[in-house]
């Protein structure tokens, strides 16, 4: 930690806001990338990141400083976003993939689409859906140490004190979820081409 970054914690944790705004602010895209990886959805991450600011903020002059701060607010974050996927799994949800059955018949859903975009760009947008897709397929233990340990970049240390687990249950959780992504990606990859080819 920086003295910048030490400077503005020891204010906020005074209860000076502007301080923990100014703390916060070089964090907050990395929270939403967390939680955009954990829950699936943009307006979801989005709105997990505001619920976990507003966690840190509350609890921030309890804060021992016995991790690093940004293990900390990731800390807190997965948590928010855990406690989430928790309470969705008592309520129904449906897939946009999913039909509409109706007096006439079944009909698949419609969505409309402003964008247009060239090819390029959609192939790249398809490939990163089936990656989303893929990691969202993941039990959710492995998804949050993929999202920790290869998209936010964390160390095996640091998701440790993140997930308040052992290294080495890290890693073992982090090798199943790249060989169980691997095989999704796989099988995904398989009916991609296969789509294209025909």
């Amino acid at each position: 930690m920086g003295q910048n970054e030490q400077y503005l914690l020891k204010k906020a944790k005074a209860g000076d806001v502007a301080a923990f705004e100014e703390l916060v602010e070089n964090y907050q895209k990395k929270l939403f990338n967390l939680a955009y990886r954990i829950v699936g959805n943009p307006e979801d991450a989005a709105d997990m990141v505001q619920e976990a600011l507003i966690r840190i903020f509350r609890s921030i002059a309890k804060f021992k400083e016995q991790s690093s701060f940004s293990t900390w607010i990731y800390r807190i974050t997965t948590n928010v976003c855990l406690d989430e996927l928790r309470k969705r799994k008592n309520k129904k949800e449906f897939s946009l993939d999913q039909e509409i059955h109706g007096e006439d018949g079944d009909m698949k859903r419609q969505i409309k689409s402003d964008d247009i975009l060239p090819d390029n760009a959609a192939e790249r947008e398809e490939l990163r859906e089936i990656v989303n897709s893929a990691i969202n397929s993941l039990p959710e233990d492995q998804r949050v140490v993929i999202s920790l340990r290869d998209i936010q970049g964390l160390t095996y240390t640091e998701i440790s004190q993140v997930l308040d687990c052992p290294e080495g249950t890290v890693k073992s959780r982090i090798n199943r979820a790249r060989n169980a992504l691997k095989n999704v990606l796989s099988q995904k990859r398989e009916l991609f081409f296969e789509e294209y080819v025909r």
